[in-house]
């Protein structure tokens, strides 16, 4: 058998040990079911692990990961994942956090054929679209792919805002606030991007939902 993929058992065993080492009832108190106040919204990347990053335990951090951290409208899969964190588990914090050096926001910038991610890399280039202007005037290539990712996570914040899961949210007075940040694979360090929403006040009227009419 793979050496790889038998090493996963192993440190699970480990990882079972020291976990019951320090809380013997840890496993148990987890089956009582969970409550994390926040959703994590990353990059499938494998170097960025919610978790570990940010020094929580299970039960902690509800997460959904997708290529390049995106919110996309017709995304059934990140969508109900929303919408259970946000209506089932109430969590009062939603973080979109993206990473430098991300493979899916290079990728976009490219005009090369990749595959069917090619589809999904389009609204990456929407962000692109966007903000053309401020990141074709960056000439420092390293520059310019942060910044893209730091753009790309502000528009998925504001895209979060625009769904009727969290407008709804906000039109029933529920605490739910919504954060960018982004992840430097190359030190460890969490940037907060210094976009925090708690109202859809920030949006032009035509994506504000009126929600006594539904």
């Amino acid at each position: 058998m793979n050496n790889i993929y038998q090493k996963i058992f192993e440190n699970n065993k480990r990882w079972v040990a020291s976990k019951n080492e320090q809380d013997p009832d840890f496993f148990k108190k987890l089956t009582y079911g969970q409550k994390p106040p926040i959703l994590w919204i990353g990059c499938s990347d494998s170097r960025v692990p919610a978790n570990e990053i940010t020094g929580t335990e299970p039960g902690e951090i509800f997460v959904h990961r997708n290529i390049a951290n995106m919110v996309v409208h017709t995304d059934m899969n990140m969508l109900s994942v929303l919408d259970y964190a946000v209506n089932i588990l109430e969590v009062s914090h939603v973080i979109v956090c993206g990473h430098y050096g991300c493979g899916g926001v290079l990728a976009a910038l490219d005009n090369k054929q990749v595959g069917i991610i090619d589809n999904w890399l389009r609204h990456i280039k929407d962000v692109y679209r966007l903000h053309k202007s401020e990141i074709d005037a960056i000439q420092d290539p390293e520059l310019k792919s942060r910044r893209m990712i730091e753009i790309n996570v502000q528009e998925q914040v504001f895209d979060l805002s625009k769904t009727s899961i969290v407008q709804n949210a906000w039109g029933a007075n529920r605490e739910l606030h919504l954060h960018g940040i982004v992840y430097d694979v190359a030190n460890g360090v969490l940037k907060d991007l210094q976009l925090n929403i708690s109202n859809n006040q920030h949006l032009d009227n035509v994506y504000q939902l009126d929600i006594d009419h539904i």
